[in-house]
């Protein structure tokens, strides 16, 4: 049997649209020849997900993303998954984008849950995102942002304020000081070159005052030593023996013990000695006015004349 041009060229455009459809689906992650299972997921953003992107569980890649289109008004988002491999995991796992970084876009990964039924093609699995390079570093960055911004509004003020209170009078007040300062530094340096002068020139003296201090302390030394072994116990405790018979003699003289006690209680000793001393005064004044009723001397051997007794001068 002789095929025809026209069926030639039918069969070469159908094999062309059936490898066109297989290239399609294997560009897209989809080999039609394997049986794989689709699962879902929805989100409210896709996160930068692309078709083609690799699904994983636990790193190993088992499938793609087929599709990705809205599934209501809202804008949420349908994920849909080709799964080539016949792992089993619950319809309770977990579908989460992940990763995005400068260069590489994301992916999907299902998070297995091996706790409840088994998930089959076309269950949805619910959703979850993962923070990915560039979400950590805004997070990391915008309140460093805060804080800067804070900062140079805080030194815009600082400056401002500066500016105004460095004004031309306030800078000419500054260089007075500093000047006043330098003036004042100066000064200080030659006070001290003076003192250096002065403790330079003494050395010698007040090597011989601190050796003198040294001896001191020592002469000290000693003296505490020599009183330390003084017997302080003996000392107070012999003052106050002294002071007991002090006490006994001072209560024996005013009880009128003993002579001196009579002597100065007894009121007739004290009218006797006060008798004799006015008779003794009246003797001295007579001898006074009249010596030669005591004193006589005579040439010729006169006898002295009678005794009179002198006037009481007392009364």
């Amino acid at each position: 049997m002789k095929i025809t041009r026209e069926v030639k060229t039918a069969l070469l455009v159908i094999i062309a649209i059936i490898l066109l459809i297989f290239g399609y689906s294997y560009l897209k992650g989809n080999n039609l020849l394997n049986n794989h299972r689709t699962f879902y997921a929805t989100y409210n953003e896709a996160q930068g997900l692309a078709t083609s992107s690799p699904v994983t569980i636990n790193g190993l890649q088992i499938g793609t993303v087929s599709d990705i289109e809205f599934l209501d008004e809202k804008g949420n988002i349908l994920v849909t998954m080709n799964v080539q491999s016949d792992f089993k995991f619950s319809k309770n796992s977990v579908a989460r984008i992940y990763g995005g970084n400068l260069i590489g876009g994301k992916s999907m990964a299902i998070i297995p849950v091996y706790d409840g039924p088994q998930a089959k093609s076309g269950d949805t699995l619910k959703s979850d995102i993962e923070d990915g390079l560039l979400e950590i570093v805004n997070d990391r960055l915008s309140p460093l942002q805060q804080k800067l911004e804070s900062a140079i509004v805080n030194a815009d003020s600082l400056l401002y304020a500066l500016k105004e209170v460095l004004n031309a009078e306030t800078r000419a007040d500054l260089k007075s000081t500093f000047t006043s300062l330098s003036a004042t530094a100066k000064s200080f340096s030659g006070a001290t070159e003076k003192i250096n002068g002065i403790l330079g020139e003494n050395q010698a003296k007040l090597d011989r005052t601190f050796t003198n201090l040294d001896d001191m302390s020592a002469n000290f030394k000693t003296l505490s030593d020599s009183i330390s072994k003084l017997e302080f116990n003996k000392i107070v405790n012999d003052f106050e023996a002294v002071a007991s018979d002090f006490k006994e003699i001072s209560e024996g003289l005013q009880n009128g013990k003993g002579s001196a006690g009579k002597l100065l209680n007894d009121d007739a000793v004290y009218e006797n000695l006060e008798n004799a001393t006015r008779q003794l005064e009246q003797l001295l004044q007579d001898i006074k006015l009249n010596p030669k009723r005591y004193v006589h001397f005579s040439v010729f051997g006169k006898k002295p004349g009678d005794y009179e007794q002198p006037e009481d001068r007392s009364e």
